[in-house]
C-alpha cells in the first residue's frame, strides 16, 4: 500500500539533511571574554576539536583552535568527556590518539592559539579527563583512570609524571577550586552504584605546596549507606560557600555548604530536577558568573533557565526561583561570567545551539549548528503524553503527530531512549522529524527509570530493567492506538544500546510491534554482567539483580535467550570497535533470529564505537532503516 501525501503537504525531509552535516556541540565555557565549545563532527568521521570567538560576537567569527590532526576525546570510563579546560591563557586538552594531555598557550585576547600543543604526559596504559587549571600552583588537576581505579592528580604544566593527590576508593571527578585556592571538591562513588544511585559530595584544604590534606566526605551516601542520595557538579560561591545537587528530598535541589562551619542551606525546595545523570565529565546545569547564581531546572521533562536568589528573606521558599524570560525547553553545558553566561539550549522548533546571554539586559543571541531545513509548519511540535504504564503507574512521553494529522491507519514509531538511565528531550530533532515528514507518528518514551521527573520515578527501573521499560512502550504506542492516533498493525520500535535492548525485549514480551530497528544493542545481559566495562560493572546489580545470585531473573529477561518469541522483523546497526556492547551480541542475535526464520539484517561498521561518530555512517543507518520499515510495512519511499 502506497502512502500518499496531501494536496500541500511539504515533502519528506531528505535523510541527507537529517544526519552527517551538523556538528554536535559540548562544553560550552566562558573564559576571558572568549567563548570556547567542543564541536564533534560527523562529516570528519567524528573527529572533535575546540573552537573559539569573542563572547558576543557571530558565529562567522568563530576560529579552530585545535585543528586536525587534533582529536579532542577521553576515554576515561568509556564514555569520556571533560577532554579539555582553560585557565587563563593556557589550554590543556586530552588527545585521542595518543591518550595524552597536551598544552597550549593561547592569545589572551582572540584565543588563537600561540605555537603547536606540547605534550605533558607520556602514552601509557591510564586515561585523563575532567581537570582544571591550578594557575597559582601552576599544574593541572584532574581524574586519572589507571588500574581498574580512580586517581585525583596534578601534572606540571611544565610536563611531567602525574602526582598521586587522593586515592579514591573507586570512581571520581568533577573537581572544583576554591577561589583562594586552598580547599578542592569534588565527587566520588563505588560499585555497586551508579553515581545517580549513591555518591558523596568530598572537600579537602589545599597546603601551599598542594598537597591535599583532611580530605572527608561531607554530603550524599556511599555504598554502605542504606539511604539512596546522590550528588552532582560542586561549584564555588566564594571560599567559603559551596553548592552541589542533592536528591535527598527525592529531587536534585540546590544545597549550599558554608565549609568552615560546616552548616547546610537548603537553597529552594522544588519538585524539580537541578541535575541529570553523570554518564560523562563536563556536564554543568548551574554557573556562577562572580555576582549571582543561575541554573538549568528540568520540570516533567522540560528545562528552563532561571536565577537563584540568595537573598536570606528569599533562600528557601519558592521565590528563590526566578525563571528567566527564553524560548528554549532544552538546556545543558552551562558557564556564565562576568555578566554573560552561555549554554547549549534547543526548543521544540529551534536546531541545538549555542544561546548566549545578557544577564543584566536579558538580550541574547542563539547560533544553531546549520539552518533548518524544515519551514516552521513543516515541524511537528512534541506533545506531552501522559498515559498509564507499567503498574497503572502515570508515565510521560513525547508525541509527535505526522504532519498532514494523524489518522487510525498512520504508522507509528516508538523510540526507547538509552542509558537506560536518561531521558527523551524536547528539543528539535530532525531525526524525529525526518519520520513525521513522512507520516508517521513518532512518541518518545520516559518509561519508568527516566530522569526529570524526580528520585521516585527513576527508581521504577529499579530491579525492572526488561520488564517496566517494555511495558510503557507498549502501553504508550497502545494509548495512541486507542485515541485513534495509530494503526495497531503498523507499529516500529527503535533503539539504540538500552534502548535497543527494550526494543528487543519488547518483541519478546509483548504482541505490540510488528518491526523493530535496534542499534548495538544489549542482547544478553548476562553476559553484559559478566564482561562489562569498568564504569557500568554493576550496573545491572540494580537493573536486574545481583550477578550471579539472579542468574535466573537474567535468563528470563534475555531477548537471546528468548529469541524464539520474536516473530517479526529486525534491523541490527553494530559498530566493531563497540568496548560497551561487544558485536558478539549483535552476532549471536542475528544468528538465533535467522535459524528462526525471522527476517533480520545486519550491519557491522568497522571504526565504529558505541554510537556511531562518523556521518557517513549515520546517513547509512537512517536510510536503511526507512527502507527496512517501509519494506515491512508496504510503504512506499518518497
Amino acid at each position: 500500500m502506497r502512502q500518499s501525501d496531501p494536496e500541500g503537504q511539504p515533502p519528506p525531509l531528505p535523510a541527507a539533511q537529517v544526519v552527517g552535516r551538523r556538528p554536535g556541540l559540548r562544553e560550552p565555557l566562558l573564559s576571558g571574554g572568549r567563548l570556547f565549545w567542543l564541536e564533534q563532527r560527523p562529516q570528519e568521521g567524528g573527529r572533535t576539536t575546540l573552537m573559539v570567538r569573542a563572547a558576543g560576537s557571530g558565529p562567522g567569527a568563530a576560529l579552530e583552535v585545535t585543528p586536525p590532526p587534533w582529536n579532542l576525546r577521553s576515554r576515561v570510563h568509556a564514555y569520556g568527556g571533560g577532554s579539555y579546560c582553560i585557565g587563563g591563557d593556557t589550554l590543556v586538552f586530552v588527545h585521542d590518539s595518543d591518550r595524552c594531555l597536551w598544552r597550549c598557550r593561547l592569545d589572551p585576547r582572540s584565543g588563537r592559539p600561540q605555537g603547536p600543543p606540547e605534550a605533558l604526559t607520556t602514552p601509557a596504559e591510564r586515561a585523563f579527563a575532567d581537570g582544571l587549571i591550578d594557575t597559582t600552583r601552576q599544574r593541572w588537576i584532574g581524574v586519572m583512570e589507571a588500574g581498574e581505579r580512580d586517581w585525583l592528580v596534578a601534572v606540571p604544566l611544565a610536563g611531567g609524571e602525574p602526582v598521586v593527590l587522593h586515592r579514591a576508593a573507586d570512581f571520581c571527578g568533577y573537581g572544583c577550586l576554591s577561589p583562594d585556592d586552598r580547599q578542592l571538591a569534588w565527587v566520588e562513588w563505588q560499585q555497586p552504584h551508579m553515581p545517580w544511585e549513591r555518591s558523596q559530595l568530598w572537600l579537602a584544604d589545599l597546603s601551599a605546596d598542594g598537597t591535599v590534606r583532611h580530605p572527608r566526605a561531607v554530603a550524599g551516601s556511599g555504598a554502605g549507606d542504606p539511604r539512596g542520595i546522590s550528588v552532582f557538579q560542586p561549584l564555588w560561591l566564594n571560599a567559603d560557600e559551596l553548592v552541589v545537587a542533592s536528591d535527598a528530598s527525592g529531587w536534585w535541589n540546590l544545597q549550599r555548604l558554608h565549609t568552615h562551619s560546616d552548616r547546610w542551606q537548603s537553597l529552594l525546595p522544588m519538585a524539580a530536577e537541578f541535575a541529570m545523570p553523570q554518564w560523562v565529565y563536563g556536564m554543568r546545569t548551574t554557573t556562577w558568573d562572580g555576582r549571582q547564581l543561575i541554573a538549568a531546572a528540568c520540570q516533567e521533562g522540560v528545562w528552563e533557565l532561571g536565577r537563584v536568589a540568595l537573598e536570606k528573606n528569599l533562600v528557601g521558599t519558592a521565590q528563590a526561583w526566578q525563571p528567566l524570560a527564553l524560548p528554549f525547553a532544552d538546556l545543558a553545558g552551562l558557564s556564565a561570567g562576568d555578566g554573560r553566561l552561555v549554554a547549549v539550549a534547543s526548543s521544540a522548533t529551534t536546531l541545538e545551539g549555542l544561546l548566549e546571554l545578557e544577564l543584566a539586559s536579558g538580550r541574547w543571541q542563539h547560533s544553531p549548528v546549520g539552518p533548518c531545513p524544515l519551514a516552521a509548519a513543516a515541524i511537528s511540535r512534541p506533545q506531552a503524553w501522559w498515559f498509564d504504564g507499567h503498574g497503572g503507574a502515570r508515565t510521560h512521553a513525547w508525541y509527535y503527530p505526522p504532519i498532514g494529522g494523524a489518522t487510525a491507519h498512520s504508522p507509528l514509531l516508538v523510540k526507547g531512549h538509552s542509558g537506560p538511565t536518561g531521558m527523551a528531550r524536547p528539543g528539535l530533532s530532525l531525526a524525529i522529524q525526518f519520520w513525521t515528514s513522512r507520516g508517521w507518528g513518532v512518541v518518545d518514551v520516559n518509561y519508568g527509570g527516566s530522569t526529570g521527573f524526580g528520585r521516585a520515578y527513576r527508581e521504577r527501573l529499579d530491579g525492572q530493567w526488561g520488564v517496566a521499560d517494555v511495558a510503557d512502550c507498549a502501553a504508550a504506542a497502545r494509548s495512541l492506538v486507542a485515541a485513534g492516533q495509530a494503526s495497531p498493525a503498523r507499529i516500529a520500535i527503535e533503539g539504540g544500546s538500552a534502548g535497543g535492548f527494550t526494543a528487543l525485549a519488547a518483541l519478546c514480551f509483548s504482541d505490540v510491534f510488528r518491526a523493530a530497528a535496534c542499534r548495538y544493542p544489549v542482547c544478553d545481559p548476562a553476559a553484559l554482567a559478566v564482561h562489562d566495562h569498568r564504569f557500568e560493572a554493576r550496573y545491572l546489580d540494580g537493573l536486574i539483580g545481583p550477578w550471579p545470585e539472579a542468574a535466573a531473573t537474567y535468563a528470563a529477561r534475555s531477548p537471546l535467550a528468548h529469541a524464539e518469541r520474536i516473530r517479526c522483523p529486525v534491523i541490527l546497526f553494530q559498530g566493531l570497535e563497540d568496548t560497551v556492547v561487544p558485536p558478539e551480541q549483535t552476532e549471536r542475535m542475528a544468528l538465533a533470529l535467522t535459524a528462526n526464520h525471522v527476517p533480520v539484517e545486519v550491519h557491522l561498521f568497522p571504526g565504529e564505537g558505541h554510537g556511531f561518530r562518523d556521518g557517513a555512517v549515520q546517513l547509512q543507518v537512517l536510510e536503511a532503516t526507512e527502507t527496512f520499515f517501509n519494506r515491512q510495512f508496504g510503504l512506499a519511499s518518497p
